[in-house]
């Protein structure tokens, strides 16, 4: 595995030395995400495996290569798993892109997004060299800031090699419930609901139907199916229906029409723009509609923003994937890029347009 490495580091000296482009491919699950490839691809799926695990510590390290099939399998013989059900959209997906996208399913308005679970990188910079943050242990907390800007930031500041996580035991007990209300009415109930002690660990909302997780301790899950009602969900049709959300396979994300996802407060009200499915309590809202500028200033003027996540080329190169940035922040971004890829070699454009 040195060897692979040494391999790369010299790859990417050349193409900083040169002014070359380099494109980071994994397993290529997340390709669609964020905006067009640009560069020379350069795969980096060879390096895998899991490089040590403390089911007693709860943490976990894998190579960037690790599929996530094969980390979740690990970890489920222990009880254990990555809390924050990060999608895989197809059997390639990796811990590497799982971190570079920084995607998060339907549990992460009760526990977290990825970069919560993130406690140490390592990873190769824009000049060949490896740097390491963080650490093994979630009491490390002068090495959680590096990690966590890695999350999210689509391959555009180095090439990831290892990361280690925070992992938990998997739920006691789980049921899901469903009820039958309007979309008004389906925020306002997550909205009261989230501010009582209630074991939800997910919802989701889309043609008048809003579905309910509830996990936990098993007393805890039986007392709030009480207090709560609705019609009870088997086990299996439950799984099911987590399971459509977070790849994707749900009838709502069907078809070609470009797919928004607005991050809005919560208690934003109903944005009448088009099909909408929501999640994370009414903090995630998914929209199926063509007309970007009105898509962004209701999500601006709502409190939030709007992430264009599928759709092609033509349309994100038109409008862009990501809210665009005030300056102030757009300075902090370039000047991230510049620290830790100078030459300007990862992944050109993915993120923003001229990083």
């Amino acid at each position: 595995m040195d060897t692979l490495i040494e391999q790369w580091a010299a790859r990417i000296t050349e193409a900083a030395n040169a002014g070359g482009r380099l494109a980071i491919r994994g397993g290529g699950s997340k390709a669609f995400y964020g905006g067009p490839e640009h560069g020379e691809p350069f795969e980096v799926g060879g390096y895998r495996g899991i490089v040590a695990y403390e089911p007693t510590e709860l943490v976990v390290t894998a190579r960037a290569g690790t599929s996530l099939a094969e980390l979740a399998a690990t970890l489920a013989e222990k009880g254990q798993w990555l809390a924050f059900e990060p999608p895989y959209f197809g059997p390639a997906a990796t811990v590497g892109g799982m971190l570079a996208s920084g995607l998060s399913g339907p549990r992460r308005q009760a526990v977290g997004a990825v970069r919560d679970f993130v406690l140490g990188v390592k990873l190769l910079n824009g000049l060949g060299e490896v740097l390491s943050f963080g650490g093994q242990v979630m009491k490390n907390v002068a090495g959680y800031d590096v990690p966590r800007l890695i999350a999210g930031s689509l391959g555009t500041l180095g090439v990831v090699l290892e990361v280690s996580l925070k992992v938990l035991p998997l739920p006691v007990a789980e049921k899901s419930l469903r009820f039958a209300l309007d979309e008004a009415t389906a925020l306002q109930k997550l909205n009261q609901w989230g501010g009582r002690p209630l074991p939800i660990s997910a919802s989701a909302w889309h043609a008048g139907v809003l579905t309910l997780r509830l996990s936990g301790a098993a007393a805890a899950v039986a007392a709030a199916q009480r207090t709560l009602a609705g019609e009870s969900l088997d086990d299996a049709e439950a799984a099911a229906f987590w399971f459509s959300l977070r790849e994707q396979r749900h009838a709502f994300f069907a078809g070609h029409a470009p797919l928004w996802r607005l991050s809005l407060p919560s208690v934003a009200p109903p944005q009448a723009l088009g099909p909408t499915l929501i999640e994370w309590g009414g903090a995630q809202r998914w929209l199926r509609a063509d007309d970007a500028p009105a898509i962004r200033a209701a999500a601006t003027q709502a409190g939030g923003h709007a992430t264009l996540f599928r759709a092609d080329d033509t349309l994100k190169t038109a409008v862009g994937v990501f809210q665009p940035l005030t300056e102030p922040l757009a300075r902090i971004h370039r000047n991230l890029k510049h620290a830790f890829d100078p030459q300007a070699v990862f992944n050109p454009g993915r993120l923003y347009p001229g990083l």
